[in-house]
């Protein structure tokens, strides 16, 4: 039976909370590989704090917001470099960086791993998940460090209101009630909010409790929110 690839947005934030968080990291490899054996994975890297703070330094000397993004791009490629080690793959080839690319890597491996791939503007490592999940009619599950969306920011508001089931349409409006800007903290991006509406792509978003990952996987209740009308 061919195997279904399952697109996984892994946020910076996880690889690298303040410091490298060889826990986590260690117990994700462990259910990637279990899994492996129903579905391929394609792992897109954000770039988390390292890319904020290079954003914010550029912010800073009022350079613009396409260098800006340029920089966190660069943050993403590296934090996929860095996973790619810790499950034993050399990418001789480098990063790949168009879906054309990661649709060669992902028949012969098991498991691809990628940060942004191409500059568009508006983006993050979100919408580059959304995109690709549109591209091989699949799942894409958003990994990050909330346990779900809330109904407002959960680490400044102590009343936030967990939303374990959102349509699409109304998940869209509740992103674009923020402006785009690189490094954002909101759980998708404006952009990827709008991918998944246009092409009505499954989407979850889940916390750093493994478990919830292998529970979407294997058809079980899980802890998080689901993106489907």
């Amino acid at each position: 039976m061919k195997k279904k690839v399952i697109v996984l947005s892994l946020g910076g934030s996880l690889i690298i909370p303040n410091e490298i968080n060889i826990k986590f990291l260690k117990e994700f490899k462990k259910i990637i590989l279990k899994n492996s054996k129903k579905y391929k994975f394609i792992v897109v890297c954000g770039g988390g704090s390292v890319a904020r703070k290079y954003i914010s330094g550029l912010k800073d000397l009022n350079i613009n917001e396409k260098l800006q993004s340029f920089a966190g791009i660069s943050v993403t490629r590296m934090n996929a470099r860095f996973m790619n080690y810790i499950f034993n793959i050399n990418p001789e080839k480098g990063m790949p960086h168009k879906i054309k690319v990661l649709k060669k890597y992902i028949k012969k491996q098991d498991v691809v791993f990628c940060g942004a791939l191409e500059y568009k503007p508006d983006q993050t490592s979100d919408s580059t998940s959304a995109e690709i999940a549109t591209y091989f009619k699949t799942n894409f599950i958003n990994l990050t460090n909330v346990q779900g969306l809330y109904d407002k920011n959960p680490v400044k508001y102590k009343n936030a209101k967990f939303i374990s089931k959102i349509s699409w349409k109304d998940f869209d409006k509740m992103a674009n009630k923020i402006k785009f800007k690189p490094g954002q903290h909101f759980v998708l991006d404006q952009t990827a909010s709008k991918i998944i509406l246009k092409n009505k792509i499954t989407t979850y978003i889940i916390g750093k409790n493994l478990k919830q990952l292998d529970n979407i996987l294997n058809n079980k209740k899980f802890i998080g929110t689901r993106i489907k009308d």
